[in-house]
């Protein structure tokens, strides 16, 4: 069992890691997936241990942030706040600001990912208009959009992971972590400004977007439904206040994603079944093989001779192994995978502090390459439609450097944090 299960490991992070292999079809789900169905059909475990392997909480909490997201974008709300928010900038670097906070607090109580794939179109809209070179923007959107995430349970799939395992509050969660992406955001404005001074330093028209000459190129001719975004946005803010209230209540973090989905579809103005053909069924089905994968690992004692060899206690060794782990092997497996890998590890290591820096730092990892975070994958892939090509090296040259500072301010503040406790 032992070895059987090991193939099908390295089969299934091989598929991960490269996603085109010659003369296979090939993709991160497939690949998961297939390392799913074969645990079974080689007998790691039967069908109904892969059943139970799946964490359905993470599921359920994916699942009511997808229905609620996708609602509030077939409402126009999020070209709405975009295009609001971004048009009070009348320099580049005002610019900047604005969309790396925005981009960093949205980010932080909506899935990333989401939030990228809904702000990259506006953000090419809004430079095209003011003829001003969008890379540095697209850029800054990918880093403050991770490093937002990570302040939340809700920000990014990893830290649903590890929000749901580790049994942290929201709250305290937030609290935690906070000044981690406060920094961090702090630190992006620079690094961009840093790369890209002829861009950040110079001036265009704004006037032309103020005037809604723009607006046709930035929300790419949408409408927004008044009528449905006075149901949808107080169901949004209703569920952000749970999440926090959600220990008093006696509410779990997913229920209450559930509810305020279940909500969604009956109040809003918005087609149900509309809906849901948005949700994205794929990082679903993605979540679960992956579960099933990782507890076959488990079961065939995989893990007990990886525990020989990290150390997981609550001290400076630990929390630099947590570090230093994040940045490795999300640049080789990307962060979402090398989360999954680590959840039985962390539960035998139990310790908070240590939860809070696998949340961070395999966030902020994310910004190393463009295949640490899917984050990233989306606003490339995105922007490349749109006619922008942000190559490896152009990104990694500022991304290494904005992850580095980052991971250090993370660890520092997170140590402090241990030390005080």
């Amino acid at each position: 069992m032992y070895t059987t299960a090991l193939i099908i490991f390295i089969i299934t992070y091989t598929g991960i890691i490269f996603t085109r292999l010659p003369r296979i079809n090939i993709d991160r789900p497939s690949a998961a997936f297939f390392g799913a169905v074969a645990m079974i059909v080689f007998g790691v475990m039967n069908f109904d241990e892969a059943i139970q392997a799946i964490d359905f909480n993470t599921i359920a909490l994916l699942l009511g942030m997808m229905i609620i997201i996708s609602t509030l974008e077939l409402d126009g709300f999020f070209g709405w706040i975009a295009t609001r928010t971004l048009a009070i900038a009348d320099t580049p670097f005002k610019l900047l600001l604005v969309l790396t906070m925005i981009t960093g607090l949205a980010s932080a109580f909506l899935v990333n990912d989401a939030v990228v794939l809904l702000f990259t179109p506006v953000i090419i809209g809004i430079c095209r208009a003011l003829k001003v070179n969008p890379i540095p923007f697209l850029i800054a959107e990918i880093l403050s959009s991770n490093i937002g995430s990570a302040m939340t349970i809700t920000g990014n799939p990893q830290n649903m992971l590890i929000g749901i395992n580790s049994g942290i509050a929201y709250g305290s969660f937030l609290l935690y972590l906070l000044p981690v992406s406060f920094l961090g955001l702090i630190v992006v404005v620079l690094a961009v400004k840093w790369f890209y001074p002829t861009v950040i330093n110079a001036s265009f028209p704004v006037q032309a977007l103020a005037a809604g000459s723009a607006e046709s190129q930035v929300t790419g001719g949408d409408t927004w439904d008044y009528r449905s975004i006075r149901f949808s946005v107080p169901i949004f803010i209703l569920v952000i206040a749970l999440f926090f209230l959600s220990r008093p209540l006696g509410l779990s973090i997913p229920v209450i994603a559930l509810l305020g989905a279940s909500l969604i579809l009956l109040l809003g103005r918005v087609k149900p079944s509309k809906v849901i053909r948005q949700v994205d069924w794929v990082l679903l089905l993605f979540f679960a093989s992956l579960f099933i994968v990782v507890r076959g690992v488990e079961k065939a004692g995989l893990m007990d001779q990886v525990l020989t060899h990290i150390n997981l206690t609550e001290n400076l060794a630990g929390l630099a192994g947590v570090h230093m782990a994040s940045l490795l092997m999300s640049q080789v497996v990307s962060n979402v995978p090398f989360t999954v890998v680590m959840l039985p590890l962390m539960k035998a290591a139990d310790s908070e502090i240590l939860w809070l820096a696998l949340a961070s730092a395999s966030t902020l990892a994310g910004n190393a390459t463009i295949i640490g975070a899917m984050a990233n994958l989306i606003v490339i892939e995105t922007a490349e439609t749109k006619g922008v090509k942000i190559k490896f090296m152009e990104f990694f040259r500022i991304g290494i450097v904005v992850t580095l500072v980052s991971m250090l301010l993370s660890f520092g503040i997170i140590y402090l944090q241990m030390q005080t406790r």
